[in-house]
């Protein structure tokens, strides 16, 4: 596969994981708020530069940025070896964005509550990880028909 259609598929997987996200956020209170985490963790980076974002309408867009961007990268790699693997990749790789998302922000020292709070948060965490990158096989797979 191409790099490009590699990125174009991880870009479209990026962008459903955080249209879930966003949707699910703004209608229900016991769901992820990656985007929380996603902002203490930017601000953590930030700080250790000596520089903060005040604004809580930029950090949310820089952060919202950040994740598009990390995450079609991420997800890129499902197309990487062949189409011979898409579909084993993709759940391995969103399993696995999925349980670092829930299991890495503690030991990173970062808020972990946004996406631990209760057992069904992090199911739900994991299982938004995991459509981003079938998203992304999906599309490699449409992309890839002759």
């Amino acid at each position: 596969m191409s790099k490009l259609k590699n990125l174009v598929a991880g870009l479209a997987g990026a962008i459903a994981l955080n249209i879930l996200h966003e949707t699910l956020r703004h209608k229900k209170d016991d769901v992820p708020r990656i985007d929380l985490l996603g902002e203490d963790a930017l601000q953590k980076v930030l700080r250790h530069f000596s520089v903060s974002i005040g604004n809580k309408d930029d950090l949310y867009k820089a952060t919202l940025a950040g994740d598009v961007i990390g995450n079609a990268f991420y997800y890129s790699l499902i197309g990487t070896g062949g189409a011979g693997y898409i579909w084993p990749k993709a759940l391995v790789l969103g399993i696995g964005a999925g349980i670092g998302a829930v299991t890495l922000p503690e030991p990173l020292g970062l808020d972990d509550e946004p996406v631990t709070k209760t057992d069904q948060v992090k199911v739900l965490t994991v299982g938004y990880y995991v459509f981003g990158a079938l998203v992304t096989a999906t599309v490699l797979k449409l992309l890839s028909r002759k």
